[in-house]
């Protein structure tokens, strides 16, 4: 069993707490994301399960093993950095195989794994190079392919993409969910990008300074957040947010609403609003405007003709209900 148990777990540095009594079980073979924007503690979180960051409180399990005190090199996991790793001296043959040499493993087991782990990978052309004359995507191919070889319970992936352009990090993000696939072992992610989020998780982990503000499926996050943090996080544009007043109650309140929910031709709440700005996005246009003094924006089919005013049309179903003070759903 390759899951993860996270039981009370807490980071202080002096008085400084960044992560929070957090509790997470991460199931065996699931991709398991967790999200939110620097500085949350996301990476910090990930560096206590791989045994790079000392915990303060709490207890860590992998498989069925309490691994607080036990060494990185001891923890069956594999750490894939943002910065990639590799040795410039070292060809990717080299670079793949370098772990299994320094645990000794019998050289014809580690050109098998090599060779295995490059098709997966598609890198058997390139094994014979170095880094250096390699592209992003394959330089971070390579980091993956060393952490294949080593047949790890887990898979610990540090914001493996960031470094990468954006056509490159849409491929590469499909790669890396094939390989999950294939691989059939849990894998944790973290990332800053909820649309990495969005499309790689089973569920999804939401951060906020040092807390867990959403546990979920990709789906319940978009269409069901909690709070107004995760209702803002998730989601580009971000979700509208207009303070108003509920008549039932007589209670002031926090509206909000999807961007793509703002023109329906079924709406029943309208409303005409000045356009300051407008983007061209190819297949959508997004129009920005306030509310108020809240700032809200609005996403349109590409043929729409956005004026200087812009007539809303939305449907009060589509609404979201928060307490302003709290943020919590209503």
């Amino acid at each position: 069993m390759s899951n993860v148990i996270l039981k009370n777990v807490k980071k202080a540095y002096d008085n400084k707490v960044v992560i929070n009594s957090v509790n997470l079980e991460i199931k065996d073979k699931e991709f398991l994301v967790l999200v939110g924007s620097s500085g949350c503690g996301k990476s910090t979180l990930l560096r206590m399960i791989a045994g790079l960051e000392n915990i303060t409180e709490g207890e860590i399990f992998i498989g069925d093993k309490k691994v607080n005190d036990v060494p990185p090199k001891d923890r069956d996991i594999a750490f894939v950095f943002q910065s990639y790793a590799l040795y410039p001296h070292m060809t990717v043959r080299e670079n793949i195989a370098f772990g299994l040499k320094m645990r000794k493993v019998p050289k014809q087991e580690i050109e098998k794994k090599v060779a295995q782990a490059a098709q997966i990978l598609n890198l058997t052309e390139y094994l014979d190079r170095k880094p250096k004359q390699l592209s992003g995507g394959q330089r971070q191919r390579v980091a993956l392919g060393r952490a294949i070889v080593r047949n790890p319970k887990v898979f610990l992936m540090d914001e493996p993409l960031s470094n990468l352009d954006a056509k490159l990090r849409v491929q590469m993000r499909s790669e890396i969910k094939k390989l999950h696939e294939k691989l059939q072992t849990t894998f944790i992610y973290v990332t800053h990008d909820q649309t990495e989020a969005l499309t790689m998780g089973d569920r999804i982990v939401v951060l906020n300074n040092g807390d867990i503000q959403q546990i979920d499926t990709p789906d319940e996050v978009y269409n069901n957040p909690k709070n107004t943090f995760v209702a803002g996080f998730i989601g580009s544009p971000q979700m509208n947010f207009i303070s108003g007043k509920d008549l039932k109650l007589d209670e002031n309140i926090l509206y909000g609403i999807r961007p793509e929910k703002m023109v329906k031709p079924d709406g029943n709440i309208k409303l005409t609003v000045e356009v300051d700005i407008s983007e061209m996005l190819g297949s959508e246009k997004i129009a920005y405007f306030n509310i108020g003094e809240k700032r809200c924006s609005a996403v349109l089919s590409s043929d729409f003709n956005i004026g200087k005013t812009l007539e809303l049309s939305i449907n009060s179903n589509d609404l979201y209900k928060f307490n302003p003070i709290t943020g919590e759903r209503i």
